[in-house]
């Protein structure tokens, strides 16, 4: 499915969650990790329960403790429930945990009276030995659907700079990217962007996502949605530039033809794959 945007927001904050299921994001976040106080915890993950009892108008996913604190083993208990679309792992940094989170979603699952699988896993790559291990993570489960890019962390974790000018994001990104395509999940999702006011370089570091494979991001205030959403959508010219090709194609391979020229630019399959994939 479509998921462009996703909104990160607070378990602990009501008024900000009912702001970010009426917002444009495509689904939201909701944090037990990072934006929630450790004494706050246990408050945190009693919530979700409550977020989930009334019908909303977006996928909630819930972002998970990490597996080296003493919160993961209870969050997901409290998160593998009825209404909630999955859990986000963040620092993940191999298979074993990977299934590990698995097999406890499934007993708690069959436990709850659900069928195991019910709840999706998605998996965030932000320290070094994630990525090393990258291509393990990626391929570890059935029921892991997507991987997320975290770069906050991850320069945290190497002591870089999060700047995509140096090199080192850009190369993140890719391995997440190509790692994700080899093990046949749906494409990634970009990091967030901290620099809440400046919708032109979220502009620029999106496109750079989209240009590397990335087909959503997430975002830490409504303010970023329309803009990651539209770097996101297929433009008018690109819709047009692809129904041009698709219809071209069709016409020259009835005629025996698999590559031609159109308005100055080789067709072939791999060219008319990529147009059918815009058009959807």
């Amino acid at each position: 499915m479509s998921l462009r945007s996703l909104l990160f927001v607070p378990a602990t904050s009501g008024r900000k969650i009912d702001k970010a299921f009426a917002s444009a994001a495509e689904a939201i976040i909701v944090d037990l990790e990072d934006a929630v106080a450790i004494a706050e915890k246990p408050a945190a993950r009693a919530t979700l329960a409550e977020i989930v009892a009334q019908p909303r108008p977006l996928p909630c996913w819930v972002r998970i403790n990490g597996m080296s604190t003493a919160f993961c083993h209870r969050d997901v208990v409290a998160a593998t429930i009825p209404g909630i679309a999955g859990i986000i792992l963040p620092k993940a940094e191999s298979a074993s945990e990977i299934q590990a989170i698995d097999w406890l979603m499934s007993q708690v699952e069959i436990e709850s009276g659900m069928a195991a699988g019910s709840i999706g896993l998605m998996a965030i790559v932000e320290t070094a030995r994630g990525l090393v291990k990258v291509d393990e993570i990626a391929a570890a489960s059935a029921r892991l659907g997507r991987l997320l890019f975290g770069a906050v962390d991850l320069a945290a974790d190497m002591g870089i700079e999060m700047d995509d000018a140096g090199g080192a994001t850009a190369q993140a990104r890719f391995a997440i990217a190509r790692a994700s395509r080899a093990a046949g999940l749906e494409a990634p999702i970009d990091t967030a962007f901290t620099d809440i006011p400046n919708l032109v370089e979220l502009r620029a570091t999106t496109l750079r996502a989209r240009a590397l494979g990335y087909t959503g991001k997430t975002c830490i205030h409504p303010t970023q949605i329309a803009v990651v959403n539209e770097v996101f959508s297929a433009t008018a010219g690109e819709l047009a530039w692809a129904g041009k090709v698709v219809a071209a194609f069709e016409q020259a391979e009835a005629q025996g033809l698999a590559a031609f020229k159109l308005d100055g630019e080789m067709i072939d399959y791999p060219v008319v794959e990529r147009a059918r994939k815009l058009l959807g």
